[in-house]
């Protein structure tokens, strides 16, 4: 991708260039890549959110669901799935750890910026963060939304959610926010599931199983077809699933050339993606196919041992532990298959470099020759695109950090 010169109006910031609402002013003007340094009063770590006791979980999950009139009875068929862990996701204990981690990390490399967290859908809410950092003086914040990809609910809706918490803690004007960019390839994100599936091929050898007969599931959150076509720029014209389901193929296309390249995995060894975690009406077509349907099929095709890579997530949060964990497994034995999941990212040390490695470089506005990536889709863009990521239910609302809509 070429990061295209901006006229010297936008460069400029004037108001007259506003494309990007609540951006900073290397930002405002919409390029592609920023070419000009930016100074950062904090960092802001978008989370999802997740209950953390019984009596949270209607209530968080009427948050999720809001606008969609789901009843009770209904939601309480996908709180089974909390509470099975005693009504508690780990999403959020997981955004402190990594919060402390990349605020460890920053101080480490001499960069003394504080790391506020905020969520979607359960305290801290991003509004009320936004507005504690407010009232400590921090008003330009870079964000960094706790998702790797390009879609709506991965991207843009946190994008929805910086704009939604200025304007409704009144701070527009005050808050700038930007965010860096979509992190899916770069080397500290993509080391830890490549080391989870060296260490599964390893473990199935070591059992006597034959490289052909073992299968490597690359597994991520399912969303809606017509979301995924809309998903990252439609310039780019990246076909069926959109960016989203380019990204993911592209980050597990370069795990296993990894590995084979380094003697970890066969070239007989097959991979592919799949998705989970579906929760739309059957007449609403969603990315396919499901894991737990492509697992009870291998064993007619000569597999025998299964591998499932839960590549779309950052940390063992409640569609891994549920979906994969329970689901995936379940199905796996069922099927008479060896089966093992592989570990998310998490705290990993090379992730969490990475992501300051990713604040550093938007700080200093690193050219884009010097930015690191893995596959032909990055770097990706700084600025998010106009359109990009589309809901196709909802339209588009106020969104930070990209050029309308």
């Amino acid at each position: 991708m070429t990061d295209p010169s901006p006229s010297s109006s936008a460069a400029s910031g004037g108001p007259e260039t506003t494309q990007v609402p609540f951006a900073t002013e290397a930002s405002i003007g919409g390029p592609r890549h920023v070419s000009a340094p930016q100074e950062y009063d904090a960092v802001l770590l978008a989370g999802f959110g997740g209950p953390e006791g019984q009596d949270d979980v209607i209530p968080f999950l009427r948050n999720v669901t809001r606008g969609r009139g789901i009843p009770d009875e209904r939601l309480e068929e996908v709180a089974t799935h909390y509470r099975h862990f005693g009504g508690v996701s780990p999403i959020n204990e997981h955004n402190r750890q990594l919060r402390q981690a990349i605020e460890d990390e920053m101080r480490r490399r001499g960069l003394d910026l504080p790391i506020y967290w905020g969520n979607r859908n359960w305290a801290p809410y991003l509004e009320d963060t936004v507005r504690e950092a407010a009232e400590a003086g921090h008003t330009r914040l870079l964000g960094v939304a706790t998702s790797a990809y390009s879609s709506y609910s991965s991207c843009r809706q946190y994008r929805e959610d910086f704009a939604r918490a200025i304007l409704d803690t009144g701070l527009e004007g005050v808050v700038r926010i930007d965010k860096v960019r979509q992190f899916f390839d770069v080397p500290g994100f993509v080391q830890p599931f490549a080391e989870g599936v060296a260490d599964a091929l390893q473990g199935f050898a070591d059992q006597g199983v034959a490289p052909d007969q073992i299968r490597v599931l690359f597994a991520t959150h399912s969303i809606p077809s017509a979301d995924a076509e809309r998903s990252g720029p439609q310039e780019l014209g990246l076909g069926e699933g959109g960016a989203y389901a380019a990204q993911h193929l592209a980050v597990g296309g370069q795990i296993m050339e990894q590995l084979r390249e380094a003697g970890q995995a066969s070239a007989d060894t097959q991979w592919e993606l799949v998705y989970q975690s579906r929760s739309g009406p059957p007449s609403q077509p969603w990315l396919e196919p499901d894991v737990c349907d492509r697992i009870a099929e291998l064993p007619d095709e000569g597999a025998k041992a299964v591998a499932v890579v839960p590549l779309g997530f950052l940390s063992d949060h409640m569609e891994v532990l549920w979906d994969l964990d329970e689901e995936a497994m379940e199905a796996a034995e069922e099927a008479g298959l060896q089966a093992v999941r592989t570990p998310t990212p998490g705290v990993h040390a090379a992730f969490v470099s990475s992501v300051a490695d990713l604040i550093e470089e938007r700080m200093q506005a690193t050219p884009v020759a010097e930015r690191p990536h893995l596959t032909d889709l990055g770097p990706w863009f700084d600025v998010c695109r106009p359109g990009c990521c589309e809901n196709v239910r909802r339209g588009f609302s106020p969104a930070a950090a990209g050029v309308k809509p």
